[in-house]
């Protein structure tokens, strides 16, 4: 017999890995007949009654709601993307909350930025941030640099 070589007109399934789907509630020569394989009682052999919400546990106490509730979530709270000052050394002239994304020190567009102390700054800087720790300014002033405060902007509940 002549080999035939596996192309896109002549693809086949492997032998055996096809199954006729089960046919269920066709009568009772089927072997499904009847209940339909529901079987006799309970809520699923009902219809249109078998969802369960996310975290049903058969009538017994879900686990989220047997759990104490704990602490606090400020809903008002105000996120900071923190830069420390010896990281603005790769900077020239004046260091933005733009420039920065633009480096990768900061991710997310939209968050205030603040301007903290820690390590050394050599370069004379113009610093845009909304807040500066009192250490961040005296260091970014004692290599000859500026700082200005970004006033954040109000949101408000009317447009």
């Amino acid at each position: 017999m002549k080999e035939r070589k596996a192309d896109l007109a002549h693809l086949a399934p492997a032998p055996g890995s096809r199954r006729k789907p089960k046919r269920i509630g066709r009568g009772p020569g089927s072997g499904h007949g009847k209940t339909a394989t529901r079987g006799n009682k309970g809520q699923n052999s009902r219809s249109g009654s078998t969802a369960q919400y996310f975290g049903f546990e058969g009538g017994q106490m879900p686990l989220h709601r047997r759990l104490p509730k704990r602490g606090f979530t400020n809903i008002f709270k105000k996120e900071f993307a923190i830069v420390n000052v010896g990281d603005l050394g790769r900077f020239d002239g004046e260091v933005t909350l733009a420039g920065l994304i633009e480096a990768g020190m900061v991710r997310k567009n939209g968050t205030r930025l603040k301007i903290l102390g820690g390590g050394e700054l050599k370069k004379a800087l113009t610093v845009k941030a909304h807040q500066f720790s009192t250490s961040a300014a005296e260091k970014i002033a004692a290599a000859g640099g500026r700082t200005e405060l970004i006033r954040a902007e109000a949101k408000t509940g009317r447009s």
